[in-house]
């Protein structure tokens, strides 16, 4: 009888231990981290036409192999949880989160594309290819499905406007739209130039939700990590204009200036908006 009593404690310890070591909970680090889905986009202030007396659209390129914006870039494979920019916005376009916009014609957001569209622009089309049997000889056509390479993507446009508030007098910015640039080389080019094609538009305030709900990765402090929608809105990243607004249907740089030429360009029109501000003001 004393036996089978210290048999039953010693059971019901070992369901105690086994219970207390299921319910533990875990902190991957050394403190509990806040969970990010649950984080909102940052709000923005709204803005009166009337209180506008100046505005001017800017394209800008962004360049992921620049090293301020590799976070945009890496991780290139999911790691704890997290993605890339263009993986996030591919998950986005295949659950319905999100809807692309063709960037063939232009980039005022007007023609909506399908998931299945979008790939094809990746060249991920299905084709079809002939399979030999070895063992009977005979040949048949199989499907392949393409695959989409998110490391083609090396730069990201961006469309935005500057204006100046005259309510607040300040200069301010906002972004409108994202459009991935890819870069390859076609099949079978034997001279192996590598092409750049803009791959789909993406409207800003719509993809600010899923945007803010995925952290990047931090080089510098871990501690203090951002959301893909932080880095966009407090601008920690690097690029360059390729076109402004202008009266010559908008333009590119590219399409007058070239090479070093080009590149001084940008930095005027870069000049002259940071000039604009400063000139309003008497010191």
């Amino acid at each position: 009888m004393r036996k089978l009593v210290v048999y039953i404690g010693v059971f019901v310890f070992m369901l105690t231990l086994a219970g207390k070591q299921t319910n533990a909970q875990i902190v991957d680090g050394a403190f509990k981290r806040n969970d990010i889905v649950q984080k909102k986009p940052m709000p923005l202030p709204s803005v009166r036409e009337a209180d506008v007396f100046w505005s001017k659209k800017i394209w800008r390129i962004i360049d992921l192999r620049e090293k301020i914006n590799q976070p945009l870039y890496y991780p290139s494979e999911e790691m704890e949880g997290r993605v890339n920019l263009i993986s996030l916005l591919l998950n986005g376009i295949e659950n319905g989160q999100i809807t692309p916009y063709d960037a063939s014609f232009d980039d005022n957001f007007k023609i909506p594309m399908s998931f299945a569209e979008v790939k094809s622009k990746f060249g991920a089309e299905a084709t079809q290819e002939e399979k030999i049997d070895f063992d009977t000889g005979e040949r048949t056509m199989v499907t392949v499905q393409g695959e989409v390479r998110p490391n083609d993507i090396k730069q990201y446009m961006i469309k935005e406007e500057w204006y100046f508030d005259k309510q607040t007098s300040t200069l301010n910015v906002r972004i409108i739209g994202i459009c991935p640039i890819r870069e390859f080389v076609r099949a079978g080019d034997a001279s192996g130039e590598v092409q750049r094609e803009k791959l789909f538009w993406v409207y800003f305030p719509e993809i600010r939700p899923l945007l803010s709900t995925n952290l990047v990765l931090n080089p510098y402090n871990e501690a203090r990590q951002m959301s893909f929608d932080d880095v966009f809105i407090k601008r920690f990243f690097n690029s360059y204009i390729v076109q402004e607004s202008n009266v010559l249907n908008n333009r590119p740089i590219s399409a007058y200036l070239i090479g070093k030429e080009a590149m001084l360009e940008s930095k005027t029109i870069e000049e002259k908006i940071f000039n604009f501000e400063q000139d309003l003001w008497e010191y």
